[in-house]
């Protein structure tokens, strides 16, 4: 039996830096409610702010693979990274919280779009079949961790004495380093085996959709939306609470990361099906949490640590479901799809998140993301409760 490949340790290491720092960008964003409430704006002004990047994300995902076979993904990365360092800057600069925002919410789906979408295209570039579930794990964790480390350079900023852009400048300066970062990769990609194509298109996407990828497909949706409706607005939430908005992503940054060093080599050894149903189980746990039973700062860090352990492993678990279970010859279209399913939760739910908190309140919006989170749960019991009754079935026929 052949040797599985090693991976280039040092490559993936600086791969997973420069996508640390280019997530600071997106991390950023979930202060947006924060800011625009000292400019006199709500959370459906933000809500409509962040929905923006939606719209853009679509043509970032039609348009990325061909840029990426024009260039080479890295490269990809790196030329529409600098869309992030623009949108954090602007975002920081715009008075008010009108159409200038909407218009650097465009600029940071499609920066953000190529980059989340070509992202795990390089993994599969790097890593061989049989050890993607860990170095998607490692990935999306690096991500995470950006992504929670955004809001908390609010808090540093505060601490500091500094107003709350100085985040977003930051933000900013750390992500137009991993985009140079980016570049520098381009050409050691080079020397890998070719990618396989990137481009999507109707016939395949049908392919794709008709498969048991379709499921892995639309949980990253539902779970985007969980993460999208709760991160975005969370420093309103910690607020109505009392409590500081800190906590929440230093203990999702803390358990997001604690878990993938301590569970997450042994979680994607399991059965992908228990995996999901498990994982996700505990995300809908976390979410009853915020609804109700968060009453002090350790019930809170206790709600985000649990979100950050289910949420995080879920999402690598289904990310290498979804690269497995796609018909031969499509996996780059299936995890472009993966990413497409994300931005249409991640970004386009908090418009209407904001709009609940606007007109019913947050009970009614923690309420709609639990019934989300729910469904989201069902789905990988339905697919255990299907597979063992078709494994029956097999077991009859013998």
């Amino acid at each position: 039996m052949p040797s599985t490949p090693a991976v280039n340790t040092k490559l993936f290491a600086f791969f997973c830096l420069a996508s640390f720092l280019l997530s600071l960008s997106y991390g950023s964003t979930f202060l947006l409610s924060l800011l625009i409430h000292s400019r006199g704006g709500n959370e459906h002004d933000a809500g409509s702010g962040i929905s923006m990047a939606m719209l853009s994300t679509f043509v970032a995902v039609l348009f990325c693979g061909h840029l990426a076979d024009a260039v080479g993904a890295a490269r990809a990365i790196a030329g529409m990274g600098v869309l992030l360092v623009v949108a954090c800057l602007g975002f920081a600069l715009t008075p008010g919280f009108g159409q200038g925002l909407m218009l650097f919410g465009l600029s940071l789906g499609l920066g953000w779009g190529v980059f989340y979408t070509l992202g795990p295209i390089i993994v599969t570039l790097l890593v061989q079949s049989a050890q993607r579930a860990k170095y998607f794990a490692l990935l999306s964790g690096s991500m995470l961790s950006g992504i929670g480390s955004g809001p908390l350079l609010g808090r540093a900023a505060d601490a500091l004495g500094l107003p709350l852009t100085a985040a977003f400048y930051i933000a900013g300066l750390a992500s137009l380093v991993g985009v140079l970062m980016f570049w520098r990769m381009g050409a050691q990609l080079n020397h890998h085996a070719n990618a396989p194509t990137s481009k999507i298109s109707w016939a395949s996407s049908r392919r794709v959709l008709s498969s048991k990828a379709a499921f892995a497909i639309l949980m990253v949706g539902l779970g985007g939306c969980v993460f999208g409706g709760l991160s975005s607005f969370q420093t309103s939430y910690a607020a109505a609470q009392g409590l500081d908005y800190s906590l929440f992503f230093g203990g999702f940054l803390s358990a997001a990361i604690t878990s993938r060093l301590l569970i997450a080599g042994h979680v994607v050894k399991r059965d992908a099906y228990w995996a999901a149903c498990v994982l996700s189980g505990i995300m809908l746990g976390s979410i009853a949490l915020f609804a109700f039973g968060v009453s002090g700062n350790l019930s809170y860090l206790l709600a985000a640590g649990t979100l950050g352990v289910g949420y995080g492993l879920t999402y690598s678990v289904i990310n290498g479901l979804v690269a497995n279970e796609a018909p031969p010859g499509t996996t780059s279209q299936a995890l472009l799809l993966f990413s497409l399913a994300y931005f249409v939760g991640v970004f386009g739910f908090p418009l209407l998140a904001g709009k609940i908190i606007v007109d019913s309140g947050l009970p009614t919006l923690l309420a709609s993301v639990l019934a989300v989170a729910l469904f989201n749960w069902l789905i990988t019991v339905a697919r255990l409760i299907w597979r063992q009754r078709s494994a029956n079935k097999i077991l009859q026929v013998n």
